[in-house]
């Protein structure tokens, strides 16, 4: 399939926490990542290029809901992650559903070596992965991948992680996700392409796509 033109350039992950120091120092060991600012309020975990940064938000609200985005990520072993803090979930026969220190799911996978770079994907809960695939793949500049029946986008530019799934789901999203996207963008661009507006902020505007799930957008570079 070919690859859209972006209309986006995929710029950081963001984690909401009830603890932000505590959720920053396991998802710093999870991913390999290393905490270089602490701001109490906000937590920076950097890797080895800008694409790798992650923050880590605190929050008032507890987690209450099956995260609608969770992260995918690599590791030697079960075990190892919770030492670190993970509670297991439910185990599947290629990878084991578990609960980050502030309750939020994610899933692992054990390999044999550990890739460097440990995050392996995004999975997006959605009403109609088809479309919300190809939305995001316009978006972000990937491609698409449906293969089998289900629904990716892959090669996104500067992504430091393999692939975003978009997972079907009947559930309604109830509650602001507590993991989203940032990118950078011409906030125009993303409203006529389908996003809607939710808050216009002096340095980013926070928008949600097709189905309601949150991102921000901060200025082309």
């Amino acid at each position: 399939m070919s690859v859209p033109a972006a209309l986006a350039v995929f710029k950081d992950l963001c984690l909401d926490a009830t603890d932000a120091s505590r959720a920053a120092r396991f998802w710093a060991a999870a991913l390999g990542l290393q905490v270089s600012a602490d701001h109490g309020s906000a937590v920076r975990l950097d890797g080895p290029v800008p694409q790798h940064t992650v923050w880590i938000n605190a929050v008032p609200e507890p987690h209450t809901v099956k995260n609608r985005m969770h992260l995918d990520v690599h590791t030697g072993s079960v075990e190892s992650l919770v030492a670190l803090g993970a509670t297991v979930l439910e185990e599947f026969r290629r990878w084991t559903m578990m609960a980050d220190p502030d309750g939020g799911e994610f899933c692992a996978f054990v390999r044999d070596p550990v890739p460097e770079g440990r995050l392996y994907e995004i999975v997006l809960d959605a009403h109609d992965p088809e479309r919300l695939t190809r939305w995001w793949a316009e978006v972000l500049g990937g491609r698409v991948d449906a293969e089998d029946g289900a629904w990716g986008v892959e090669d996104v530019p500067g992504a430091p992680f393999d692939y975003l799934v978009l997972s079907p789901t009947d559930e309604p999203k109830t509650v602001k996700n507590r993991v989203h996207l940032d990118v950078h963008a011409d906030v125009a661009a993303l409203v006529a392409a389908g996003a809607t507006v939710v808050a216009s902020l002096p340095d980013w505007t926070v928008l949600a796509d097709p189905e309601g799930n949150e991102f921000c957008a901060f200025p082309p570079r």
